[in-house]
């Protein structure tokens, strides 16, 4: 099987994120794709708790088919997040799939700097998907939105349902999220 690891902080997943995974699942030679949040940002980036982003990331692809999944390998690895060291441990638990990464044209040039970035670019094809204002590529350029908007825009009390989806919405109003 051919899986399609796209990994983020999801802090939270919003409209753009599923038009990612719907995007690489209907274009690429992928059979499944798996949204997976990190645990702990490898840069130190505050997190709503990882059991809450998990939730989230669930809700916001529970409509989009059963190819798509979400994964909490990061979290039961522990510590900070790293995608070389998650590829890894996947390899181990699914010896016959092969992996591929999900990437957003503004997170490509970080690659390099990234833990193990040779050994991850020499054995994981990756999939770059465009982003809205990150240089010009062939194919969908998805839109700028951005979790940390999303997160401001919650703290000023402005609408975010334009942005995420409702059942995330609707569980971030219930849990309280992002107001501080």
């Amino acid at each position: 099987m051919r899986v399609a690891l796209f990994g983020g902080s999801f802090n939270p997943p919003h409209v753009a994120h599923q038009l990612v995974a719907l995007y690489v699942l209907e274009t690429t030679d992928v059979d499944q794709l798996w949204l997976t949040p990190c645990s702990r940002h490898p840069f130190d980036k505050p997190l709503a708790p990882f059991h809450h982003r998990l939730s989230m990331c669930e809700l916001a692809v529970a409509g989009l088919g059963q190819r798509i999944r979400v994964s909490d390998i990061e979290d039961r690895l522990g510590g900070e997040s790293r995608t070389l060291i998650t590829l890894k441990a996947l390899r181990v638990q699914h010896p016959d799939h092969e992996f591929r990464l999900v990437v957003g044209a503004d997170i490509e040039p970080e690659m390099p700097l990234w833990y193990g970035a040779n050994e991850l670019r020499r054995e994981t094809p990756v999939i770059v998907v465009g982003r809205s204002g990150y240089g010009q590529r062939d194919g969908l350029v998805m839109p700028a939105v951005s979790s940390t908007e999303v997160r401001a825009r919650i703290k000023r009390g402005q609408a975010v349902a334009h942005l995420v989806p409702r059942s995330v919405v609707d569980y971030i109003r219930e849990q309280r999220l992002y107001l501080d």
